[in-house]
């Protein structure tokens, strides 16, 4: 076959090509007067960022108090973002401290303050976004709860789309009449599902 023939086989199949990949026009519809003529329309609600926490970065520093005393102080605000438009946008936030409690020095056993003597309470919501119903996980410095175990800081059991909450727990650390002095460091951890 000739250079120019064969040019001539290839643009044409080129053109075939081309023309089977252009989309069809949509079909129209016509009505006859009087009556409703229909177009169906389509898009999409995106849900770009999800379901996060937000803590404060520290160290905090929430008191002091002598062995045998109580050190309260606010632990800084807590924010979930449920940005996930979900038509059952539920969820749940927990906290729990880190294994090895609160240690100040070498970390011996007279230098730590184990995480049974740390307590946390949420708190009512300092605010709230979307709808449903936001549930603080200890409402109040009587229902605070030790550290010593995952709990449950905060959660929003009903509601739709996207929505938010924000909160600035309470730690209360029981210092045991043994400890000794230092500076006590440790970590509470925050997770939301």
């Amino acid at each position: 076959m000739s250079k120019s023939r064969l040019g001539i086989v290839l643009m044409g199949a080129a053109s075939v090509t081309a023309a089977m990949m252009v989309a069809p026009p949509a079909q129209a519809t016509t009505c006859p007067a009087s009556t409703t003529c229909s177009t169906t329309v389509n898009f999409t609600v995106t849900a770009p960022d999800g379901l996060t926490i937000t803590v404060p970065a520290g160290p905090v520093n929430v008191g002091s108090a002598a062995p045998g005393g109580q050190i309260s102080g606010q632990l800084g605000v807590i924010t979930v973002s449920d940005q996930r438009a979900a038509l059952s946008a539920t969820w749940v936030a927990s906290v729990v401290a880190a294994t090895g409690g609160f240690t100040t020095g070498g970390g011996t056993a007279a230098e730590t303050i184990p995480n049974p003597d740390v307590l946390y309470w949420s708190g009512a919501a300092t605010s709230t976004t979307g709808t449903g119903t936001f549930v603080p996980g200890q409402a109040n410095a009587a229902a605070a709860q030790s550290l010593d175990t995952s709990r449950t800081a905060f959660s929003k059991t009903s509601g739709s789309g996207d929505n938010s909450a924000a909160w600035n727990p309470t730690i209360v650390i029981n210092v045991p009449a043994q400890a000794v002095a230092g500076t006590y460091t440790g970590t509470v951890n925050h997770s939301v599902a």
